[in-house]
């Protein structure tokens, strides 16, 4: 097997990988399907892959898609943790602690999500209770999975999150939730984007940034 040299960008495509990603059951494709065209543009990049870029079709809207072949890749992808079909059976990974902070980049640019608005729900009682929230929220089908990421946040930050579990779907699978409040998301935050050199996804990143700004205009709270 060929072993790839670990680095912060490799590590940031793995989380891209894990979450929007997919493994064939032939053993060489590797899959990646976004909405976000830089997100592709990322990870073909970093993985220096010269694939085309296609589309593909859902019930609800278009991706573009990105497929392509290595055995080796594949390989290797399977010796840290991932699977086909790992929607529901993704557990532990094996990412270097050094570089934990780049996939759980990558992870939040998939399938995580960061979120703000504006509390007025006690404003009618006083005006001056209005509150900018913030969340930062990462998803998984797998329970397994969402407790080792909580577990490796923990260890890497100190920050705990709390896990919520949804109500079953139509197929009876449960939804696993990673939510982080206003002053742990903005601890989080301040760590996964350390460098304004790192690929991300610049539409959430900009969330963050312009909360930030908010934030100085209107002083603490």
């Amino acid at each position: 097997m060929q072993f790839f040299d670990w680095s912060s960008d490799l590590a940031y495509a793995v989380g891209l990988i894990a979450t929007d990603g997919c493994l064939s059951s032939n053993q060489k494709n590797v899959t990646f399907t976004s909405k976000d065209i830089e997100q592709i543009g990322n990870i073909k990049l970093i993985l220096k892959m010269n694939a085309k870029i296609g589309m593909t079709k859902n019930s609800t809207s278009d991706a573009y898609r990105l497929q392509f072949s290595s055995t080796q890749f594949w390989d290797w992808l399977v010796s840290i943790g991932l699977t086909p079909h790992k929607s529901l059976t993704i557990g532990e990974l094996k990412i270097p602690i050094q570089y934990f902070i780049d996939f759980l980049r990558g992870h939040l640019d998939g399938d995580g999500s960061i979120m703000t608005y504006t509390d007025r729900y006690n404003a009618h009682k006083n005006p001056n209770y209005v509150y900018e929230r913030l969340w930062v929220k990462f998803i998984s089908a797998s329970e397994t999975h969402m407790i080792w990421l909580q577990n490796m946040i923990i260890e890497t930050t100190g920050i705990p999150g709390r896990l919520h579990k949804t109500k079953p779907n139509h197929a009876g699978n449960h939804m696993y939730i990673l939510k982080f409040a206003k002053k742990a998301s903005l601890t989080l935050l301040s760590k996964i984007y350390y460098s304004d050199a790192l690929p991300c996804l610049t539409r959430k990143k900009s969330i963050y940034r312009d909360f930030l700004v908010k934030m100085r205009e209107i002083g603490p709270e």
